[in-house]
């Protein structure tokens, strides 16, 4: 099942839609990954500092490296606030990076109110779309980190350290959801609950103050009923009786 294209708000687009590009972006993940069209954003701005010439429109990983790094330079040298693993996000075609890209540099060019972002971090994983999957359709733990980590953020990065790093992160997070699963729906995983966690069901469904003594002699079950017989039996082997004598019974 194919990952879904998050969606831009109407401001976002009719914005980006009047700037009047060279190229139609119709997958903003493949079309803003090697930087070109944001060049072309920043030159209807800033024409005298961005000139599209400059950039190359390809789709290989030393063009897009390439445009980067000039971009890099403009954008920190007029202090856009754009978060480093956004443009990493971009560069590797992250879910949802290019999205929150363009969002932002509609909101730094235009200075017009849009839909505000959710306060959190920084995270292109498909996450939260394998938790909108049923449950046997959801990625094994080999397949969420070949989805996760793109072949171009090793060709950049081939450090074994920080790829380790990263299927790590990776596994941990499909183990906790793993985990999440099995505590919702423990039925479906064939899971038993141990002992302690039987008692502590049995005394919630008992009230604090009640106890067997008070619970009438027909609610008892059968069990602690021959119990109680033999208890009261053993007493009174052991203690005198109404006449004085001791009864002792074999």
């Amino acid at each position: 099942m194919a990952l879904r294209q998050p969606e831009l708000p109407r401001p976002v687009l009719r914005w980006l839609l009047s700037l009047g590009l060279s190229v139609s972006p119709r997958n903003y993940r493949r079309d803003f990954s090697n930087g070109y069209l944001v060049a072309e954003i920043l030159s209807r701005r800033f024409p005298a500092h961005v000139q599209p010439d400059s950039y190359r429109n390809g789709c290989s990983l030393a063009v897009k490296l390439d445009n980067w790094s000039r971009l890099r330079r403009f954008l920190a040298k007029h202090d856009f606030d754009i978060a480093h693993e956004l443009i990493e996000g971009t560069i590797h075609s992250k879910p949802g990076a290019a999205e929150r890209l363009l969002r932002q540099l509609c909101a730094a060019l235009t200075s017009g109110r849009i839909a505000s972002l959710p306060d959190r971090q920084v995270d292109f994983t498909d996450c939260c779309y394998q938790t909108q999957l049923p449950v046997a359709a959801r990625a094994t733990a080999s397949t969420a980190i070949r989805s996760n980590i793109r072949l171009t953020e090793v060709l950049v990065q081939p450090s074994i350290c920080v790829n380790r790093q990263k299927a790590i992160a990776i596994i941990n997070m499909h183990t906790g959801m793993r985990m999440q699963e099995r505590a919702e729906n423990p039925r479906r995983f064939n899971i038993k609950p141990s002992f302690g966690q039987r008692v502590v069901h049995h005394l919630d469904c008992i009230m604090p103050s009640a106890n067997t003594a008070s619970i009438p002699k027909e609610c008892l079950s059968p069990h602690k009923m021959e119990m109680k017989k033999v208890k009261s039996a053993n007493c009174d082997s052991f203690f005198p009786s109404e006449n004085g004598a001791a009864a002792f019974t074999l």
